[in-house]
Parts: structure tokens; C-alpha cells; sequence
């Protein structure tokens, strides 16, 4: 039987072939850079080939090393699915999510009941998170992300894009100045996201209103935040009617016009590109795009 090399300089290989570098490759192991040299070192030893042309910041596959870093990681990412498998095999599955807030409190949890009763045995960890998640270096399972898609690293699900149309409370509207037209939206103060502040120039640009007569009123760091203000009459915001359905049913959040604006950001359910899928990721993927279809088919 041909005597397989340690399993660490085969570690050790794999990662400093995809990061091309010796250092990368100690970071994401969690030992120095001179441990993963020795490792490889060893393996090309035990090989007898060379398997990497060392440069000054950089290392390259020589073409022996080429030819064999597929196979490993292959068998690498066959262990992995075997792992995964036998982990989720296991009668409790656990899922840990990682959620926009907005998308978290307005549409996620509000549904998250439907989740439990139709799978009782995922035990399902949530935490909100705004920006973008390092799956290599945390527990996280899933997340959704609120953006234009551009991401590198993770495979993508669309969910669902946004779409504005002004909302305020209605004890912000004076008897006096009423608002039964876009145009008269100029006698109150505006709310702002403060990433998007494009979202109202667009709005009133799509309705052929000079953005400049408006006014501007608070500014705030998300779309929710901007949402709760406009409860408290702060302001008019534009928020998407899915996002604000339980203020807008409790009236203390109304529609002031149906014109929407669609912006180029929604939201993605995502995970690490080369991550096994578990069988409760895939409960959780299969459970919102089928969440999904009644919200789209009513928004068409």
C-alpha cells in the first residue's frame, strides 16, 4: 500500500496554492509562516517533486503542483461533505444566521413561527449583522445581505428586491397643509438614509420634481431607523410597504403615494461558496424562497 503523506502538509499545501502565498496560508492555519514552509517542504520530500516556485512576496504552482492540488482538493472537500453529512445526521441540526437588521425585525421574525412549526428539530441561532461576514473565520452558517450582489466568495440566492415609496405618520400631516400630491411633500422634512442618500433625489426625480425644494429633515444610519422615525412624525421616509406592514396595518404608518421607486439593491441569502450544504441550510433556503413567492406575486 503506497504510504500517503501527513494530512498537515497536505493541509498546509492546499491552502498556500489558493492563497498563493506561504503567509495567508499561516494565517488561516493559525501557525507561522516558516511551519508552512517546513510542511511543504516535507510533503515535496516525501514526494519527490517540486511543487511550488518561491518569489519574493509570492509563490506559484510549479506545474507538478498544478496537476495534484485538484486532487486534494477534491479529497478535501469530500471529507468535508462527509463530516457535514454525518453532523447532520444527527436527530438536532442546528443553523446559525447572520441577518440584516431591517430584513431581521420586519419581515424575518415576524414569519420565524412558520419556521419552527414546520421544522422542530432545526435549532435555529440568529444574530444581526450589518456588513459582510468572514465565513472562514466564524460559526456563521447562512446570512442575508441587503446589496447590489457584487460579492465575492459566497454563493447567492436572490430573495428579494426593494421597493420605495414614501410612508409618515399620520399625525405629521397639518389640516392645513395636506399632502394630496407629491409635490406637496416640500412643506414637510424629508428623512434620509445616510449610505443612500441617492434614494429621495431619485424618487422625486422619477416624478418630475426638482429635488432642490425639498427639505431635508434627519439623517439616519439605516432604512429601519428612518422607518421608526417617521412613526414618531419626524418626517416622511421612503421604506418598502413589505418592510413597514405591521406599522401600515396598525395605521401608525400610512402610503402617501403607490409610485415606487426600484432601486438596484435587495436582498440575498448567501453562504461560503465551497461550504458543504446542510440539511438544515437547506431547509432554511427551501423555507424563504418559498416564503418568497406569495410577497413577489403580490407585489406584481
Amino acid at each position: 500500500m503506497i504510504r500517503l503523506p501527513p494530512l498537515n502538509t497536505l493541509r498546509c499545501f492546499e491552502a498556500a496554492a489558493r492563497h498563493g502565498s506561504f503567509n495567508r496560508a499561516a494565517q488561516e492555519l493559525h501557525v507561522t509562516p516558516s511551519a508552512v514552509s517546513h510542511q511543504i517542504k516535507a510533503l515535496e520530500e516525501h514526494l519527490g517533486v517540486e511543487l511550488f516556485r518561491r518569489a519574493k512576496r509570492k509563490v506559484v504552482l510549479t506545474p507538478a503542483g498544478e496537476s495534484y492540488v485538484v486532487p486534494v482538493q477534491d479529497a478535501f472537500a469530500l471529507l468535508e461533505r462527509a463530516t457535514t453529512d454525518i453532523q447532520a445526521s444527527q436527530q438536532i441540526s442546528t443553523l446559525k444566521l447572520a441577518v440584516a437588521p431591517a430584513f431581521l425585525t420586519r419581515w424575518l421574525m415576524p414569519r420565524m413561527e412558520s419556521f419552527q412549526q414546520q421544522y422542530p428539530d432545526i435549532e435555529i441561532e440568529i444574530a444581526s449583522a450589518t456588513g459582510m461576514i468572514d465565513f472562514a473565520a466564524s460559526d456563521i452558517d447562512m446570512a442575508v445581505y441587503y446589496g447590489t450582489g457584487q460579492w465575492q466568495g459566497v454563493e447567492k440566492h436572490f430573495l428579494r428586491p426593494i421597493r420605495l415609496a414614501p410612508v409618515c405618520s399620520p399625525k405629521l400631516i397639518r389640516r392645513d397643509v395636506p399632502i394630496e400630491k407629491p409635490e406637496d411633500m416640500r412643506f414637510y422634512p424629508l428623512l434620509h438614509v445616510s449610505k443612500r442618500r441617492d434614494e429621495w433625489h431619485d424618487w422625486l426625480a422619477q416624478n418630475d420634481l426638482d429635488p432642490t425644494v425639498f427639505r431635508r429633515g434627519l439623517m439616519f444610519s439605516s432604512g429601519s431607523l428612518t422607518a421608526g422615525a417617521a412613526v414618531q412624525g419626524l418626517g416622511i421616509a421612503l421604506a418598502d410597504a413589505e418592510l413597514v406592514q405591521a406599522e401600515l396595518e396598525a395605521g401608525s404608518l400610512i402610503k402617501l403615494f403607490d409610485t415606487q421607486l426600484a432601486t438596484n439593491r435587495s436582498f440575498y441569502l448567501v453562504y461560503e461558496k465551497r461550504r458543504p450544504v446542510t440539511a438544515a441550510m437547506a431547509a432554511f433556503r427551501e423555507w424563504i424562497m418559498a416564503q418568497m413567492q406569495p410577497d413577489e406575486s403580490a407585489a406584481s
